[in-house]
């Protein structure tokens, strides 16, 4: 059943693994929300979740869909982009962050307007610590389409908040290649990582749109860079097996190969602060999820 209300419904485009969170918190608020996801079969697989939101199906691509849907939203919505280019390239990135996000911004002007970013868009490799004013000079295209879009997000007078790697239930890339035996320490393993829970990052976009925060920049990032050989230890501690093995650099990965510790201090300013200051503080509930849902499998498997 959907809750409706006098206000202005709140507009999620994308409900992804963090959008659909972020959605959650809202409609956990009394609000109206109405997520938006690229295709029908996306809206189904939604659907059979049974969520308590409104789920639309547009690709905000494509200028005849988004009129489509036109009448189901009101102008001044506040409005979260959080889209996802799946496993796409610069041409990609470039139909779904920037041009998607024009394509929306033609038919709402939200009162509120959070567009998702990355922290790839900070090229930094010498380990120095990084905030909202340091450089941006990225190499690869997908973060320098980042950019773009963030300006156009920027001028009309939104918020960007720059994610740093998202984990969380039933996800987390460092854990599945140690558990799959693909990690490597590349390098020796010196290269800080900086990640987010899933959930506080949903609080953090649902604490941007609601509170005296001034639209701008922010990272959302928990309060602890930390090098790669130090998650692996504290991955290989919990479950009490030895460290991956020694690897090269993977100079390939899609938004670059960065060594940098990136600071959250401004967004802790606005009275955010993660419930996972670290990523040490999220493995006992990551792995206690992610061997509840092996056993599920093997259940449906039967």
């Amino acid at each position: 059943m959907l809750l409706m209300n006098s206000k202005p419904p709140v507009i999620i485009v994308g409900c992804g693994f963090l959008g659909k969170a972020t959605a959650q918190l809202f409609w956990e608020q009394g609000d109206h929300v109405i997520g938006i996801v690229r295709s029908e079969a996306s809206r189904d697989e939604l659907l059979r979740e049974q969520l308590p939101f409104e789920i639309l199906a547009c690709d905000v691509t494509n200028h005849n869909a988004i009129q489509k849907i036109k009448p189901r939203l009101q102008k001044t919505s506040p409005m979260i982009y959080a889209v996802s280019s799946g496993h796409g390239g610069a041409e990609t990135y470039a139909a779904v962050y920037r041009d998607g996000l024009k394509n929306m911004l033609e038919v709402c002007s939200p009162n509120r307007l959070i567009f998702v970013s990355s922290t790839s868009v900070y090229a930094q490799c010498d380990g120095t610590w990084i905030d909202e004013s340091s450089e941006t000079k990225p190499d690869r295209p997908t973060s320098r389409i980042l950019l773009e879009a963030e300006a156009i997000a920027l001028a009309a007078g939104g918020s960007v908040a720059r994610f740093s790697g998202i984990y969380g239930p039933e996800r987390s890339v460092l854990l599945k290649k140690f558990l799959n035996h693909e990690a490597r320490l590349e390098n020796g393993g010196c290269r800080f990582i900086n990640q987010i829970h899933r959930d506080d990052g949903a609080q953090a976009l649902y604490h941007l749109a609601t509170s005296s925060a001034t639209p701008g920049i922010y990272n959302v990032t928990d309060n602890t860079p930390a090098p790669q050989r130090e998650i692996y230890q504290w991955i290989a501690e919990a479950l009490n097996k030895p460290l991956p093995p020694n690897g090269p650099a993977d100079l390939n990965r899609k938004r670059g190969w960065t060594s940098k510790r990136v600071s959250n201090k401004k967004l802790r300013e606005t009275g955010w602060a993660p419930q996972f200051p670290s990523y040490r503080e999220a493995l006992p509930t990551l792995l206690k999820k992610l061997i509840s849902h092996k056993e599920h499998k093997k259940i449906k498997e039967k």
